[in-house]
């Protein structure tokens, strides 16, 4: 009887225990392809105890999870990853192990992680998946044409024809929501939208160009925002978020900088921990100030890290000013926070609190297309205010702003040389501060950037042309009248019609020929008829009439004559 009684409790601890070993689960898995790697997201409801390895041929990756069930459905196909096909389970090596094998399309070197609970019970226990797609070969850009750009430069010198290139990041992405408004909806939704519109306006406009740190819901690391801003080449970076607060009363949009000491608001304080968690999310922490933060040891905060900080002021200031003719704000001056996202010491940086997610009417508004237009309007308009103001060296910007250089050729005027690009010589006197209007050849001169009837100014060469437009006679008009219209001498127009009197009919045609300023524009990449037809002010038709365009098919390189309205 005691060895039967013995053998009872040893089966009743031995389930107990197998109870236990599998007390694990997965409860979920996600997958968020990004650009250069895929991140796979296992919802544990405890803490995972792992390992795994790789093999080949085929190329997979295997996991196994020590006292682990599945609750979710396998197989996973995986679509728009580069790195990673399936997801399926296989026999595990032991019982109570759960194995998971990851079929990817090559090679790859995980990085594999585990993050705790999120304070707000958002996420449970988690294991991370980070596997990394193959290097792209960098595309070569073709060559200019050597005896293209040797006529343009004997044509004018520019300052610059190169693009003003802003960064735009959308906030959080993929694992890390973002604040969380009291109908669940998605900061990192809204500000992906708010990011996109603001890059549509900046690509919209020639001589700006925009970069997305993210172009759809993946989480990017910190750092990593900044050194895609820094690999494109960003004059500027401009970070979009809706804020977010313990309580939903606060409201408003605001503008934040980087300020090195601790933020002395509470709503300062706030985000400067939600952003932290934020980085939690994604696996790595770079607020802690370790040896491996680069932005904010000593050797770079130095007189660049201040130029950065005052420039980021300024275009703040000017977004703050837009956003005030569209929305409520929060505080009507630039705020300071010590924000990862802010600390790149060579690219001016901001952050743009849309608003707060977290009050109510907020969160109806920002995640309304009509609302959300109107913010990227604000952040687009602050911008361009800025670069206008001042545009970096080399720029398109810096080129209208400052003019063309024209080298004086022999038998040149300066009143030829003001025909020639459409301007006047006192124009050309005053850039110049020139005491007379004698020039000598070989001399530089500015020639001021000239605008077309949009107010737009000129890309290029700017000449005069004769063109014909018709007119027709109505009451009261009289030929003098019409020719002043115009700006045409009188006998032009009689000429131009043969005219034996100077007695007119209501509802006669007239040819009045009249001379247009014509700019000579170079079809850039990116570039379409209609996108080039609203720069200049002018339709299609009249781009279509005065190039003889037989299709609007362009090709990039191509020259144009665009005529003004």
């Amino acid at each position: 009887m005691g060895w039967r009684r013995s053998f009872s409790l040893l089966v009743l601890f031995a389930g107990l225990c197998s109870t236990a070993v599998l007390a694990n689960e997965i409860e979920g898995i996600r997958v968020w392809p990004a650009p250069d790697e895929t991140r796979v997201v296992l919802d544990m409801e405890e803490e995972p105890t792992f390992t795994y390895f790789t093999l080949t041929k085929p190329d997979r990756l295997v996991v196994d999870l020590k006292a682990t069930s599945l609750k979710t459905a396998l197989p996973v196909l995986v679509k728009d990853s580069d790195v990673l096909k399936k997801i399926r389970s296989s026999s595990p090596p032991e019982k109570g192990t759960y194995r998971l094998v990851f079929e990817t399309r090559t090679t790859t070197s995980p990085k594999i992680f585990k993050l705790a609970p999120t304070p707000d019970g958002h996420y449970s226990h988690r294991l991370v998946l980070d596997l990394p797609h193959a290097a792209q070969p960098d595309k070569v850009k073709p060559t200019q044409n050597k005896s293209t750009s040797q006529v343009i430069k004997s044509i004018h010198l520019p300052y610059g024809s190169d693009d003003i290139i802003v960064a735009i990041d959308a906030g959080h992405g993929g694992e890390d929501p973002g604040s969380i408004g009291p109908s669940r909806k998605y900061e990192k939704n809204v500000t992906l939208n708010i990011a996109r519109k603001v890059a549509d306006r900046i690509n919209a406009t020639p001589g700006m160009k925009a970069v997305l740190t993210r172009r759809g819901d993946y989480f990017v690391n910190l750092n990593k925002r900044s050194e895609i801003a820094r690999k494109n080449k960003a004059h500027l970076l401009v970070s979009i978020h809706a804020d977010g607060f313990h309580q939903p009363q606060p409201r408003g949009a605001s503008v934040w900088v980087l300020n090195t000491r601790r933020a002395n608001t509470e709503i300062g304080r706030w985000l400067e921990q939600h952003e932290k968690q934020s980085e939690l999310l994604g696996g790595g922490d770079v607020l802690s100030g370790g040896q491996d933060d680069q932005y904010l040891s000593m050797a770079v905060l130095d007189l660049q890290f201040s130029h950065s900080q005052k420039e980021g002021y300024d275009v703040a200031s000017r977004v703050l000013r837009e956003l005030a003719k569209v929305t409520q704000l929060h505080k009507s001056k630039p705020e300071h926070a010590s924000l990862a996202v802010l600390k790149s010491p060579d690219i001016p940086s901001l952050l743009v609190e849309t608003g707060f997610i977290t009050n109510p009417k907020e969160e109806r508004l920002l995640n309304s297309r009509s609302h959300q237009n109107k913010i990227s309007e604000a952040v687009y308009k602050g911008v361009l205010a800025y670069f206008d103001d001042k545009p970096p060296e080399g720029t398109l910007f810096a080129a209208r702003k400052h003019g063309i250089k024209h080298k004086v050729a022999n038998g040149e005027s300066l009143s030829v040389i003001a025909s020639r690009y459409g301007t006047s010589v006192e124009a050309i006197r005053q850039m110049n501060q020139l005491s007379s209007s004698v020039v000598k050849v070989g001399q530089i001169l500015r020639i001021p950037a000239v605008k077309t009837a949009a107010g737009h100014p000129a890309s290029g060469a700017v000449s005069l042309v004769k063109s014909n437009v018709m007119h027709t006679v109505r009451r009261g008009e009289f030929l003098g009248k019409i020719a002043g219209q115009y700006n045409v001498p009188v006998d032009s127009i009689r000429q131009a019609n043969k005219l034996r009197s100077d007695e007119l009919a209501i509802g006669q045609k007239l040819v009045i020929p009249v001379q247009r300023q014509v700019v000579e524009h170079t079809v850039r990449r990116g570039e379409f008829l209609g996108k080039i037809a609203a720069h200049y002010g002018v339709s299609i038709n009249r781009i279509r009439e005065v190039n003889q365009l037989r299709s609007d098919t362009l090709a990039v390189g191509q020259k144009l004559k665009i005529p003004s309205s």
